[in-house]
């Protein structure tokens, strides 16, 4: 698959020219990720990439904690990349003609609102990390009688966070002068990045979204698979701006926008992209599971036809629906917010790593973490947590640790979160998850990938893709009635061209209860630490500028205080803690 650069390239073989051109059938894939947006083509039956172009996307963040991205430069990019991959076509021996069908996945929550009269966005994308809204969620809260997260659960199969997309237009409806307006005059149109490119492809004939990305805004009933007339009705959201919620697998239309060669292909699959990495890891069976390491991590195991509705804080999500009279598949999910973050972390802000791609070798240094624990939570915690006003904090330290132990930590914070989740699966699922799929670009560290294993205890599968979300929308769009390329078959261990690495566990069962134990009591020092009380300050005295970054840095002696540009650290004593 193609590395996470501005500009890449892939194709695999040469056409000699004097052959005939190729008859098989293509299907094209968009896939817009958080930093990154690419245009892919398969061959089929074997579903074989055969060409591929990939942009990164920039981020914008106007305030700490605040996250966007240019909606226009998203779809121009994702344009580049159709016309670069579908350029490579003659040369690989086939034409453009036999690209048949194009599938989307997407990161899911990321949420965008826009003119429906100029087509123009009203203002950037809010992406899914974001937590701008945490107060918005204060505010709901308040006027929810017994002011529990939880009180949309049965309905949604989600805690009220700032993750979904239900605070973020609130927010903007409220915050942004442009939707305000356009909301006023009845033009202002919404949805997740599916939706956006969809509009885009067709010239505003088709405002759609699939199961899987609506079952994310909690906006949806997650029985009915509709919009919720009494969770419009508390986010104040008029379902007119919302987009139509249709099936997985299905022929939607075709493009019409002349502007790319895609013109007259049609569409036929879309997947929030960690459901499509459940389907390209052919987690097709209750009880089946995989972990996508990357920025964040999002663990999900398939659960069949049924909703469970977790009481330990997962979320309950549609896995897919593989066409509109076929009955939905449901998973519950545990997403980590901080996974590679944190190593990215360690080389930006805390410059104790090169390049977060060193984190295996410096790891590596060390058999242990030195009794150090590395709490991620920049941005508060999620499932099974949900403590939106949790901190990052490292605790342990003594006078002999050193970078490497951090580091080492920040690797086995991301395997104790995934078991954070496993655990309650486990409980909730009534099922026995034996094995962990795993992929994500962060997956190719192979420390890690044993560290998880040692984590958690069963064996861990590392699909060679590394980023399967493709490759499971590209078999979804073929498979829709009408194109008819695969079907999906349970009984099918796996795909020939796709390989895997086997990381057994290493550990006993006494030392996972240990290590996992000291995780636990990590986690609860940093719950409630954003929390700050109302102060009166002196007018002759200056309020000391707030820190883009919050950490706390609890050793077994002694206290420091760093100040630097960019981060502030503090050291303090654990006794009394």
């Amino acid at each position: 698959m193609t590395a996470n650069r501005e500009d890449v390239n892939s194709v695999t073989g040469a056409f000699d020219p004097s052959k005939p051109y190729k008859i098989e059938d293509l299907v094209g894939v968009i896939n817009d990720g958080t930093s990154s947006v690419s245009f892919s083509i398969y061959s089929t039956p074997e579903f074989k990439e055969i060409a591929s172009h990939q942009m990164s996307v920039p981020m914008i963040s106007l305030k700490p904690g605040w996250c966007e991205q240019d909606a226009m430069t998203i779809i121009n990019k994702m344009y580049r990349c159709v016309e670069v991959a579908v350029g490579m076509l003659p040369s690989l021996g086939y034409k453009r003609e036999n690209l048949v069908t194009l599938g989307i996945t997407n990161q899911r929550e990321t949420t965008i609102m826009w003119d429906s009269v100029s087509g123009e966005p009203l203002h950037n994308a809010i992406v899914w990390n974001d937590i701008r809204t945490s107060s918005t969620v204060d505010k709901i809260i308040a006027t929810i009688p017994d002011r529990d997260i939880n009180h949309f659960k049965d309905i949604s199969g989600l805690p009220i966070s700032p993750y979904f997309p239900a605070l973020k237009m609130l927010w903007l409806m409220e915050n942004a002068p442009a939707v305000r307006k356009a909301c006023e005059e009845k033009r202002c149109l919404t949805g997740t990045i599916d939706s956006w490119i969809i509009w885009r492809l067709t010239k505003g004939k088709l405002h759609i979204t699939d199961v899987t990305n609506a079952s994310r805004t909690l906006l949806m009933n997650i029985g009915s698979l509709q919009w919720d007339s009494t969770l419009l009705n508390a986010f104040s959201i008029t379902q007119k701006m919302l987009p139509q919620i249709r099936s997985s697998s299905e022929i939607y239309g075709t493009v019409t926008d002349e502007r790319t060669s895609l013109l007259g292909v049609k569409i036929s699959g879309i997947l929030g992209n960690q459901q499509a990495s459940l389907l390209g890891q052919m987690c097709i069976k209750p009880g089946q599971g995989k972990n996508t390491y990357r920025a964040g991590c999002f663990l999900l195991c398939n659960t069949g036809n049924t909703a469970v509705i977790s009481r330990h804080g997962l979320l309950t999500t549609v896995a897919y629906k593989l066409g509109p009279n076929i009955p939905a598949t449901y998973a519950l999910e545990g997403a980590v917010a901080v996974a590679g973050h944190a190593l990215k972390w360690l080389e930006r802000q805390v410059r104790i790593l090169p390049r977060a791609e060193d984190a295996e070798t410096y790891a590596a240094t060390v058999t242990t973490t030195g009794d150090v624990y590395f709490v991620p939570a920049f941005t508060g915690l999620y499932a099974p947590y949900w403590q939106k006003d949790a901190r990052g904090l490292i605790i342990g330290l003594t006078q002999f640790s050193n970078r490497h132990h951090i580091v080492r930590a920040a690797l086995e914070s991301i395997c104790f979160q995934t078991r954070d989740i496993l655990e309650i699966m486990y409980e909730e699922s009534n099922q026995k998850i034996d094995r962990l799929q795993a992929d994500g670009q962060l997956s190719k560290n192979d420390l890690l990938m044993q560290l998880q294993a040692d984590t958690v205890g069963i064996p861990v599968f590392r699909s060679q893709l590394f980023d399967c979300a493709s490759f499971g929308i590209a078999m979804c769009a073929a498979q829709a009635d009408g194109v008819d390329l695969c079907r999906f078959d349970p009984d099918k261990n796996d795909y020939s061209n796709i390989g895997y690495d086997e990381f057994k566990p290493a550990s006993t069962d006494e030392q996972r209860k240990h290590r996992y134990g000291k995780w636990k009591r990590a986690v609860q020092r940093s719950f409630n630490w954003s929390i700050q009380p109302a102060l009166k300050v002196s007018p002759n005295i200056v309020p000391t500028p707030k820190a883009s970054v919050s950490l706390l840095i609890i050793s077994s002696s002694g206290a420091v205080s760093l100040n630097q540009p960019r981060y502030a650290v503090s050291l303090v004593s654990n006794k009394g803690i």
